[in-house]
């Protein structure tokens, strides 16, 4: 039996993907080992599996100056001294990292072992501690076409893996958690774990106008559900687990931010999306530069943050409900739609 290690931490985006390959490689006969940081948010997600789970120090790598930066220096080489001693007693056949600042001391130990790394990159642009760990990979799998061109011979365009469940959704159930009582089509709104303020205005502004047309499923985040709001055909919720594949399944559009998980979501699911990203005042300009490649490629609409108001609004929404057709067809012919078989393709090939 093979053994691969998985590795990626700090945030959702480095994570889930890993965690929608798990069962997949389980049912390729591997032994799966995951190795990220003692009190990340990976810890808990990976341990749920029931999958061996080791950690090791990290510190966070920095493209700015800071006091912090000199002794997170000593505690991604003491990780490493980590990694290499573990992944030298776990014996993987290969690693696969997700990205996140787990990734170098893990990657860099794997190297020192002879393993072979393959890395997968979720955005445009790679962050810091991929740029730092993907000399050492093999391979580098991409969401995005642009992202693998620019890794020359190592870049291999895969898409993202994408969570098995969201793919078992009923769309009647989700009518029936919203509620809905007629036939109009669904606009599903989301703008991450904790919403956007900025969005749920401007949505809730033109509500009247739209339930016209359209019922709508609102997922506003985290204390941002607003009671005094009782229309038909609009339901809040403030986050959705198990929910989600159903309301997914259920909508015939959505709204959302531009985070490269969510909309590989969407065009694996073939749902025509507008894409409002965070502006590069609040990011670092990453979920712009993943919109603009969706818009490109026909995927998506893009209504840029600071031209959003609710007459532009409307007219996106408008918009998108009439290319639906010509949006679905193009995500039907993209090769990264299927980003969980394609990564696995890659791991068979070099395991």
């Amino acid at each position: 039996m093979k053994t691969i290690v998985l590795t990626g931490g700090g945030t959702a985006g480095h994570v889930t993907p890993n965690l929608a390959l798990i069962p997949e490689l389980k049912s390729k006969g591997f032994n799966v080992v995951y190795i990220g940081t003692e009190k990340g948010m990976e810890r808990e997600l990976v341990e749920k599996t029931g999958i061996p789970y080791y950690y090791v120090s990290t510190g966070k790598l920095r493209r700015y100056m800071s006091k912090d930066n000199f002794t997170d220096v000593f505690k991604v080489a003491k990780g490493i001294i980590e990694a290499k001693k573990l992944i030298k007693k776990i014996k993987p056949d290969i690693v696969f990292s997700k990205g996140g600042f787990v990734a170098v001391p893990v990657i860099l130990g794997a190297k020192m072992n002879g393993v072979t790394v393959i890395a997968h990159e979720s955005d445009m642009t790679p962050g810091l501690a991929n740029k730092i760990a993907m000399p050492f990979a093999k391979k580098v799998c991409a969401t995005f076409k642009e992202t693998a061109e620019l890794m020359g011979k190592k870049g291999i365009y895969t898409g993202t893996p994408i969570r098995k469940e969201l793919f078992n959704g009923s769309k009647d159930k989700g009518i029936e958690i919203c509620g809905f009582k007629n036939d109009k089509p669904v606009l599903m709104m989301m703008g991450g774990s904790l919403g956007s303020q900025k969005i749920n205005a401007v949505l809730r502004d033109i509500l009247p106008e739209l339930v016209k047309k359209y019922n709508v499923a609102h997922i506003c985040g985290k204390g941002n559900v607003d009671g005094s709001i009782n229309i038909d055909g609009y339901k809040q919720f403030e986050y959705v687990s198990e929910e989600l594949p159903h309301i997914m399944a259920a909508a015939d559009m959505i709204i959302s931010r531009a985070g490269s998980n969510s909309i590989s979501e969407f065009l694996a699911l073939k749902k025509p999306a507008l894409l409002i990203p965070l502006s590069a005042r609040a990011s670092r300009g990453d979920q712009i530069l993943n919109a603009k490649s969706f818009q490109k490629q026909g995927y998506a609409l893009v209504l840029d943050e600071d031209d959003m108001n609710g007459k532009t609004l409307m007219e996106s929404v408008e918009k998108l409900y009439n290319l639906r057709p010509k949006l679905i067809e193009a995500m039907k012919k993209s090769p990264a739609s299927k980003g969980t078989e394609n990564v696995l393709k890659v791991i068979l090939e070099y395991s």
